[in-house]
């Protein structure tokens, strides 16, 4: 049975390689080799990882079966984009489910579950930033009930990228 939990301290070395892992296998092949090192290693090695998941600002959730680690989301507060305008504003900052996993179900629940982080954090309105280019993910937000709203720059080591702007509300 899948089960969505929130992340401890121990599982901080865990996400780190799965997480850098995902970001790999997903935007790799669309990145400078040595941008996207420099960005795994500033971004998820497992002393940002641990940072994070002991931060009161944001929740780390781990969709795990047996053991075995499906996916991940982060929930934060911080400052939205001027295009976010809703009432406040939560950022779904992260959210990877892994490959084998895709359309299996674990996504719907990961959503549920960072939707009620959000909440649990004062959110109304649900915001995240997604690469204009990955319309797999902006089909899936879409359909969880997310709208792009604007744009905003995104930077992978010096490689300027755009990513769309998505909101939902938390009501």
């Amino acid at each position: 049975m899948i089960i969505i939990r929130r992340a401890v301290p121990r599982d901080a070395e865990n996400l780190a390689e799965f997480a850098s892992r995902t970001y790999a296998q997903t935007f790799g092949k669309f990145t400078d080799p040595h941008d996207l090192e420099e960005f795994l290693s500033s971004r998820y090695g497992t002393r940002q990882q641990l940072a994070e998941i002991s931060s009161s600002d944001v929740r780390t959730l781990i969709v795990e079966l047996e053991g075995q680690l499906l996916g991940y989301a982060q929930v934060r507060q911080t400052p939205a984009p001027a295009c976010v305008a809703g009432e406040a504003p939560v950022e779904l900052w992260r959210f990877y489910i892994d490959r084998p996993w895709h359309g299996k179900g674990a996504a719907q629940d990961l959503m549920n579950a960072a939707k009620a982080s959000a909440v649990e954090l004062g959110g109304r309105t649900f915001w995240l930033g997604v690469w204009k280019e990955n319309r797999r993910a902006i089909a899936f937000y879409t359909r969880q009930g997310f709208r792009i709203v604007g744009t905003k720059d995104f930077w992978v080591g010096k490689d300027r990228q755009s990513d769309c702007v998505m909101v939902a509300d938390l009501a």
